[in-house]
C-alpha cells in the first residue's frame, strides 16, 4: 500500500519555501496531497482554484523527479478529517524556527489526540528558504519589489498580474 502524506496550507501563494517542505516529503510518501484551506473568514489574494493551480504548475515536476505523485484538493474542516478523507496517515509540516516550532507542537498534539492515527511530521526548511513567508512576499510583490528569490517564475508572473494596476 502506498504511502500518503498530506501538507495543509493557504498557500497563498506557493513559495520556495513550500516547495522545500515539499521536495523534503517526497522522500517519505509515495503521494503528496497538498491541501488548500479555505475559510470563509479570510480573504485570500488568490481564489481557491487559482491556488491549486499554482501548486500544480509549480510542485508536480518537483515531485515526479523525486517519484511522488502529486494530488492537490480544498478543505474547509479539520485538517485530520481532510487527511483521513484522501487516506494520509502523515501530516506534513514546515519548520522555519522557534516560533514555527512552538505552534505546530501545540497543533500536532490537539491533531495527535484527534486522530491518533495520523502522524504529524516536522521537516526543518532549508537555510536559504527559512525567512520566507508568503505574507511577506505578498507585500514585498504589492509594493513592486522583486521576489524572484523567493518564488517559481509562474508564481512571479501571477503575483505582478495581480498587482499590475497598482503599479502603473
Amino acid at each position: 500500500m502506498a504511502r500518503t502524506a498530506l501538507y495543509a496550507g493557504s498557500f497563498d501563494p506557493v513559495t520556495n519555501g513550500h516547495l522545500d517542505v515539499m521536495r523534503q516529503a517526497a522522500r517519505l510518501a509515495e503521494q503528496l496531497v497538498c491541501a488548500v484551506g479555505v475559510h470563509p473568514g479570510k480573504a485570500p489574494l488568490f481564489s481557491a482554484k487559482e491556488r491549486l493551480a499554482m501548486l500544480e504548475e509549480t510542485a508536480g515536476e518537483v515531485l515526479r523527479k523525486a517519484g511522488c505523485e502529486l494530488k492537490c484538493i480544498t478543505f474547509d474542516d479539520l485538517v485530520v478529517t481532510a487527511a483521513h478523507r484522501v487516506g494520509a496517515t502523515l501530516l506534513i509540516r514546515g519548520l522555519r524556527d522557534d516560533t514555527d516550532f512552538n505552534y505546530e507542537m501545540s497543533m500536532a498534539g490537539m491533531n495527535g489526540a484527534l486522530a491518533p492515527d495520523v502522524q504529524t511530521v516536522f521537516l526543518p526548511a532549508s537555510p536559504m528558504v527559512r525567512p520566507i513567508t508568503a505574507t511577506l512576499v505578498r507585500q514585498i510583490a504589492s509594493m513592486g519589489g522583486d521576489i524572484a528569490l523567493f518564488v517559481p517564475q509562474p508564481v512571479v508572473t501571477r503575483l505582478k498580474q495581480k498587482f499590475a494596476s497598482t503599479h502603473r
